[in-house]
């Protein structure tokens, strides 16, 4: 939780507002006082709500989303782009880019590009384009790491999103608005905050207010990624624990898992005595196999056969020759 100081909010000036006649009457419960014409913000509840702002923050960090901070003002880009670089969040400080969250795979697209003339780099094939081709593609890697080179490591939608005067980030507002992205925001007395899901009234004009209001911010979001990754390396050592005694318990097991193994040449002397058993089986039916093939035997008798029969034709002849004889000797 982080732990405001009110006499800090009150040094770098958090509770100057705008003009009275620039003021937005939904501001009006944020609002403490009126001083010379210009409104005075309330710092117990800019305190009580940074606090509220910062558990919610912290829960996103520690769940893994990314968080993706807004500001697009002279006064608040580069803070915030050196407060975003310190916890590897992803950023906007340039012109935001419309559809960057409602149209995202388009976006991802022109990121890829990116990583495509990196690479035509890295292969010797961008040495191979003509000079006017290399001027057009460094400038278009140029202008794209400009808008897009502080997301590229963005791969899905954020968790939530910071802004830096609501205001002036409307196009960003509406398009989380769109999705149902956490709105977290600072927001002055001429703002209006009620698109906001966390709002933090707060002076966003100053770099000094900025700066502190970030600050416990950016605090919030790393000690929920310190407690990510101390709940991922407890959760790691615990792994290694529990499978420490099964690892001893396996080799203390292994003796009495090998037991089995001793069994082994039983398996062996049966597949042994399996070829033997049937060598006996395979030779009785090669020698069967021959005692089957008795008709082939038989063939050479009917050739028998058919060699007796002209013999018995040789025989009958003579006889009818000797009655053909008898009976010229009787008509005789």
């Amino acid at each position: 939780m982080a732990n405001v100081n009110i006499k800090e909010l009150l040094d770098s000036g958090v509770h100057f507002g705008h003009l009275t006649r620039k003021w937005d009457p939904n501001m009006a419960p944020y609002i403490y006082t009126e001083r010379n014409g210009v409104h005075i913000i309330d710092l117990y509840k800019t305190a009580a709500k940074i606090e509220e702002s910062a558990a919610a923050l912290e829960k996103i960090a520690n769940s893994g989303r990314k968080i993706l901070f807004v500001a697009t003002k002279k006064q608040a880009k580069d803070i915030v782009a050196e407060k975003a670089k310190s916890i590897d969040m992803p950023f906007i400080t340039e012109r935001w880019p419309g559809g960057m969250l409602t149209n995202f795979v388009t976006i991802r697209k022109a990121v890829k590009k990116m990583a495509t003339i990196d690479r035509m780099k890295l292969d010797g094939s961008f040495d191979a384009l003509s000079k006017r081709e290399k001027l057009q593609i460094n400038r278009q890697r140029a202008k794209l790491e400009k808008n897009l080179g502080s997301i590229t490591d963005m791969t899905r939608l954020p968790g939530a999103l910071f802004v830096v005067d609501v205001k002036k980030e409307h196009i960003a507002i509406a398009e989380a608005q769109n999705l149902n992205i956490p709105i977290f925001a600072m927001v002055d007395t001429n703002s209006d905050p009620r698109p906001v899901d966390y709002v933090i009234p707060a002076n966003d004009d100053a770099s000094k207010s900025i700066e502190k209001v970030l600050g416990y911010i950016i605090d919030a979001v790393a000690n929920g990624l310190a407690e990510r990754k101390e709940g991922k390396e407890k959760v790691k050592t615990e792994a290694e624990k529990v499978e420490a005694p099964k690892a001893e318990a396996a080799v203390a097991e292994a003796p009495v898992v090998e037991a089995p193994k001793a069994k082994a040449p039983k398996a062996e002397t049966a597949v042994v005595e399996a070829p033997v058993v049937e060598a006996p089986k395979a030779k009785t039916a090669k020698a069967e196999a021959p005692a089957v093939k008795t008709p082939k035997a038989k063939a050479p008798k009917a050739k028998a056969a058919k060699v007796v029969a002209p013999k018995t034709e040789e025989v009958v002849a003579p006889k009818a020759e000797a009655t053909e004889t008898k009976t010229e000797e009787e008509a005789k």
